[in-house]
């Protein structure tokens, strides 16, 4: 069965004046000449695009789309109207966001995160904006510390909302992000918290002991090359993260492990090298 928004494994199996014919084995659908690349040849398989066109009739293409459906992504929208805005996915038919589909009032030329999916009725593609309906809200496949994959959705009073794995929300907070963060900006973050509630709290820094080893290690490295460092307890968060990369308590406890060991000298805005 040829699914509609998604790709599809299928076979080149005629010509028309059209364009290219393309089975399952099942059922047919074209890839107008315009898509068909110089190397496609009859009796190829061919890994399709497939979609309701403008005149609502399905075609395909074997372009890199944007976003299929099932999928997060972030679109910009390039026309609105009374009932709604259109996003570019790539293809000939923009896709639609229903008003009571987004989260804000949408603009034109702007991109948001948007969730992409099949309207059952239509056959066509849709889009929402509103992140936590389309996101799973338990059965979490993590534990507090795990590694995760973090799409960036939009930022709030309190951080910014990101999607784990492709599957959950979570949170990063204004205090523990030390570097610029962007809607739509795909990045490795690490569980914080799985609150009693179920919401997540995330961060872009890892945590554990194991990362203070590493972070002593690197600190002691750096002073045995340059003696000094301009940086210690009294320091800001940014001006620790931007050496190091790590959150300005993972640094206190690794500087802290080395002084202890005798290894350097601190005050507050300089550690030493004990030679």
């Amino acid at each position: 069965m040829i699914t509609i928004g998604k790709y599809n494994k299928l076979r080149v199996a005629a010509k028309n004046s059209q364009g290219l014919s393309l089975t399952d084995g099942q059922n047919e659908v074209l890839l107008p000449y315009l898509e068909v690349p110089k190397n496609v040849e009859l009796g190829d398989d061919v890994d399709a695009f497939v979609y309701l066109n403008k005149d609502g009739s399905t075609v395909a293409t074997l372009k890199e789309v944007l976003a299929t459906a099932d999928e997060f992504a972030l679109l910009t929208v390039v026309s609105v109207n009374d009932d709604g805005a259109f996003v570019d996915i790539g293809v000939d038919k923009d896709v639609f966001i229903p008003r009571r589909e987004q989260k804000k009032p949408m603009e034109l030329g702007e991109s948001y995160v948007v969730f992409v999916f099949l309207d059952e009725q239509s056959n066509r593609l849709l889009a929402s904006s509103k992140i936590d309906d389309f996101v799973a809200h338990d059965g979490f496949g993590f534990d507090e510390g795990d590694t995760v994959d973090l799409l960036i959705v939009d930022k709030s009073d309190l951080g910014y909302n990101a999607i784990i794995n492709d599957e959950f929300i979570g949170l990063l907070y204004h205090n523990e992000v030390f570097s610029n963060v962007e809607p739509g900006q795909r990045t490795t973050g690490w569980i914080k918290t799985i609150r009693v509630d179920g919401k997540i709290d995330l961060t872009l820094q890892p945590s554990g002991f194991g990362h203070i080893l590493e972070t002593k290690d690197y600190i002691l490295e750096e002073l045995k090359v340059v003696g000094e460092i301009n940086l210690g307890d009294k320091s800001t968060p940014e001006e620790i993260y931007n050496r190091f990369q790590v959150s300005k308590s993972a640094f206190k406890k690794a500087i802290g492990g080395l002084y202890k060991e005798r290894l350097i000298t601190l005050s507050d805005h300089h550690i030493k090298l004990v030679k």
